[in-house]
């Protein structure tokens, strides 16, 4: 039995659609943020890099529902979103009022980390156009009902910026269950979004609402905690480290409380250095779990989007195969791929997702 209950294509004019804010990033590369002299400017928002990496890598017909200041900076934003292939008749475009003082694009200055050296991300989006979103913005029929999305995509980044995308987020997923779209959700808890209002006590409250609409939650084992609740028998002090078990236990009791999830996932990290990591997943579904190929001592260029990438490869496995084993596997193999270019968004391409997942290695290919 298949399972997920997803639209078929023909009936939908999107195979997936995300709903987040998408930030200008200045990377300063090998270097440093506070030393920088020249940066280099990307595109990354964590539900938006999902449906880019459905895109660009994975060849679907995706959507983003986000907005902008209408200025410059916007515009080259939209720009990155136009080079990704993913549409853009969702966006919502804000007067620029010349200063910023009421609305403005935000800024991620993210360093990437070597060795010892963690990345380092200073995000600049004080009152953004995502930011000053309210529910009543979006036609959600529209999108869903008279327009078809097979798969809806959010999480907890956007839902913490304001009191109102908290609101969108729940109205959002409330219109995609009514029109028979499945949810996913990225936990992906962030301290500094939460600790000015409110905490994990502001976070749970907030996302045990949005769970309710849920069909597929995504999160580590720290996002499982700080956000639904839910705590890890047996935790080290390196959250990374926690063993399979004692996760499996914990999605246990989130599902015994969620019975809606039809689908939980999760990376499993283990940070060795900023440029080595053991990387591994793991997915439920209908009772059983199942485990990804688990890679130790995996080299990383840039970790920033790996999760989200791993959400991309997972989303596309369950569209294509509806096959829990399969999905986690080629999330896992997705990720892993993005870690190794710049950027929080993936460069890689569907052959090579799918020989990593076959067992191949890194031989030069011409």
């Amino acid at each position: 039995m298949p399972a997920l209950n997803i639209k078929s294509a023909e009936s939908c004019r999107y195979d997936a659609v995300s709903l987040g804010e998408i930030m200008l990033r200045l990377d300063p590369g090998e270097g440093r943020v506070r030393t920088a002299r020249a940066f280099t400017a990307w595109e990354g928002g964590g539900e938006y890099n999902v449906t880019r990496g459905l895109r660009r890598c994975f060849g679907l017909r995706t959507g983003v529902v986000t907005a902008f200041a209408d200025n410059e900076v916007g515009r080259l934003i939209e720009d990155f979103i136009l080079q990704g292939g993913v549409d853009t008749s969702w966006i919502q475009w804000a007067p620029y009022d010349g200063i910023g003082r009421t609305v403005r694009n935000g800024l991620n200055f993210t360093e990437r980390g070597f060795g010892i050296r963690g990345a380092v991300g200073v995000p600049d989006r004080g009152m953004t156009a995502a930011s000053q979103m309210k529910p009543g913005d979006v036609d959600w029929d529209e999108l869903f009902g008279r327009q078809g999305v097979r798969w809806f995509h959010t999480g907890g980044i956007f839902a913490a910026l304001s009191e109102s995308t908290a609101e969108v987020v729940v109205e959002a997923v409330e219109a995609a269950h009514r029109h028979g779209t499945v949810v996913s959700y990225d936990l992906n808890y962030r301290p500094s979004l939460w600790k000015s209002i409110g905490g994990h006590a502001k976070a749970q409250e907030v996302n045990r609402r949005i769970a309710a609409n849920v069909d597929v939650m995504i999160g580590n084992e720290e996002d499982f905690t700080a956000c639904l609740g839910f705590e890890v028998e047996g935790m080290d002090e390196n959250i990374s480290d926690i063993d399979v078990a004692s996760f499996e236990g914990m999605i246990r009791k989130a599902v015994e409380a969620f019975p809606n999830f039809k689908v939980t996932a999760t990376t499993l990290r283990s940070v060795k250095s900023a440029t080595v990591n053991d990387w591994g997943a793991i997915c439920w579904a209908d009772g059983v779990f199942y485990q990804a190929a688990h890679r130790p001592g995996m080299e990383i260029l840039d970790r920033v989007g790996g999760g989200d990438s791993f959400a991309s490869g997972l989303i596309y496995g369950f569209l294509t195969t509806n096959d829990p084993e399969k999905a986690v596997n080629y999330g896992a193999a997705h990720g892993a791929l993005a870690m190794t270019t710049p950027g929080d968004t993936s460069m890689a391409t569907l052959n090579e997702v799918e020989k990593i997942m076959s067992g191949g290695g890194a031989r030069v290919v011409r």
